[in-house]
């Protein structure tokens, strides 16, 4: 269900505000897109459209999480298994939904998300030790 960013028709007391809420009604700039949360499961992506026709490309699932290692210095895909941390919100970890700064276990190890998989559209990951 999309979000409405735009003012009210009442004032803080409760009375109607006359101009320019009479006649002026939604925008469409006005009104955000649904929310849609990054989870494990098979690859899954969602295009979005933005203002001037612009898209951007959100992930709904992935199993696979692009990883640096920062003694290597090289960059590997890893298999994502589960969301062991996630500072955003204690109720993610238990939904397996990812975000940015939450750390997910693959098969390299533990791995903490620098990438933000709602707005860039991959995921990427940098390895803890």
């Amino acid at each position: 269900m999309a979000h409405w960013h735009g003012i009210s028709r009442r004032k803080p007391t409760g009375g109607r505000l006359k101009r320019p809420n009479r006649y002026r009604g939604k925008r469409r700039t006005e009104i955000a897109s649904e929310k849609q949360s990054t989870m494990i499961g098979e690859p899954n992506r969602k295009l979005y459209r933005k203002r001037s026709g612009a898209q951007t490309v959100r992930v709904l699932y992935e199993n696979q999480v692009n990883v640096a290692d920062k003694k290597t210095g090289k960059v590997v895909q890893a298999t994502l298994q589960s969301v062991s941390e996630n500072n955003a919100d204690p109720n993610f970890v238990r939904r397996n939904i990812m975000t940015k700064g939450a750390v997910v276990e693959t098969d390299m190890g533990q791995v903490r998300i620098t990438s933000r998989p709602g707005s860039h559209g991959v995921i990427n990951g940098v390895l803890l030790e």
